[in-house]
């Protein structure tokens, strides 16, 4: 059973603590379908649509990490196995031309 406050403040504690639970619910939600297309994207080999995934996944992670949903460090790490994902791909394509 989960915890019942009784105090004021803890009420209200616990009431900000359901919507900011949400709003960081749904951020790594938008963070994880940014990353997932942008994968899916340099799958198909479009290097076009693949830096354009590649950004808006950039951007969400970069957002995720300036609320403080996800850590500097990890969205860092991510950002750049993307990007090394996508310059592979692009290297790839080229060279089989």
């Amino acid at each position: 059973m989960p915890h019942v406050p009784i105090h004021p403040s803890a009420i209200k504690r616990q009431r900000q603590n359901l919507k900011r639970q949400a709003r960081n619910k749904a951020r790594k939600s938008r963070v994880r379908h940014a990353v997932t297309a942008a994968l899916t994207a340099i799958a198909k080999a479009d290097a076009q649509s693949a830096e354009q995934a590649v950004r808006a996944a950039t951007r969400e992670l970069n957002k995720a990490a300036s609320k403080g949903v996800m850590h500097r460090r990890a969205v860092a790490r991510k950002v750049s196995r993307l990007r090394r994902r996508l310059h592979k791909s692009a290297q790839g394509a080229a060279s089989s031309q």
